[in-house]
């Protein structure tokens, strides 16, 4: 008999490191991880962990051939900045990956008779405010607004977040029989934050490069203007809504794809919070062009109140709280 597990992909990586870590302690379910690259030694015992790519067919295959996969977490992607150097590869990894795990979940879930829960963590790159005078108007952003990526990161998560809208409600609608429908759900990440692991080249990482240079005793040239601003959210936040999303009833979701944030900041008052904490901290404004202008198109908040209503979606951490208690106390440990 296949034992029953809740597949990880991209589990190398910040949101991987932290929901293995949580999941190891709260799930039913046995963990299976895949990541081109390695764990760390303290979640190896936690997760059978397979280092192998996304796109390898044949691996999928035996995983499935091997395991019932009950919830699939699809975090595996090319990040922001990273796809606009290669955006060819970007489309292979974010859509060409997701879409043949989508095709495996409904496959699996028609083969079991119930749906396979797929959880997958979209972006606020999604979406694409033309102009600075636009984004003040439209301070807080609704799910359905201004849904224009002005990148290949956000043109693959907008794409993948409808492809899994369609596996879930429409595929194979003209078959005689229809199958039995994976159940898709997506969340809308601000800018992420983590103490425990080292920023990975989003286009939202000059937040956190700035705090853990200045716990190394590093310079730091911020690539954004002083007065740009964008919502984010402490990664145990983030663990926590994939979860509480995970959990939610069917029935309670109105929607397939929610927002989630915590709190919004300039990279003035995210410089200001870090020498709050690191007096001695060097950090300039040098903008960077190209991705000023990717940042200038993201909200400066999010609206997140459907997630509020639909399943009860709070943040833990506000600014304060994200800062005092858990990123600078973890950082600077990190570093000592």
């Amino acid at each position: 008999m296949r034992k029953k597990v809740s597949l990880i992909t991209g589990a190398a990586g910040e949101i991987g490191n932290a929901l293995i870590h949580q999941l190891a302690e709260t799930s039913s379910n046995d963990l299976v991880s895949l990541d081109l690259q390695p764990l760390p030694e303290d979640l190896q015992s936690k997760t059978n962990h397979i280092q192998g790519d996304i796109l390898d067919t044949g691996l999928l295959s035996r995983l499935v051939s091997e395991y019932e996969i009950d919830t699939i977490f699809h975090l595996a992607a090319l990040l922001s900045t990273r796809s606009e150097f290669k955006p060819e590869a970007a489309h292979r990894v974010n859509v060409e990956g997701t879409l043949t795990l989508l095709q495996l979940a409904a496959e699996q879930s028609d083969w079991r008779g119930k749906p396979v829960r797929f959880i997958f963590p979209s972006s606020i790159a999604a979406y694409g405010i033309p102009d600075l005078e636009t984004k003040k108007t439209y301070t807080r952003v609704r799910e359905w607004e201004w849904n224009y990526p002005q990148t290949m990161y956000g043109c693959n998560k907008l794409y993948c977040e409808r492809l899994g809208i369609y596996y879930s409600m429409y595929y194979r609608q003209l078959a005689v029989e229809r199958p039995i429908m994976l159940d898709f759900r997506s969340l809308r990440f601000p800018g992420l934050i983590s103490a425990h692991t080292a920023p990975t080249g989003g286009t939202s990482d000059y937040g956190p490069e700035m705090l853990h240079a200045a716990a190394k005793g590093e310079p730091y040239a911020c690539f954004v203007r002083d007065d740009v601003c964008i919502p984010f959210m402490a990664m145990p936040d983030a663990v926590k809504s994939l979860l509480m999303l995970t959990d939610a009833p069917k029935e309670a979701l109105g929607r397939l794809v929610y927002n989630v944030t915590s709190f919004s900041l300039t990279a003035g008052q995210f410089k200001n919070l870090v020498i709050r904490s690191f007096p001695d901290a060097e950090i300039s404004f040098v903008p960077d062009l190209a991705r000023q202008n990717i940042v200038d198109s993201w909200p400066a908040d999010l609206d997140d109140s459907a997630a509020s209503r639909d399943w009860g979606w709070f943040p833990d951490y506000d600014t304060d709280l994200c800062f005092l208690d858990y990123l600078v106390p973890n950082i600077r440990n990190r570093y000592k």
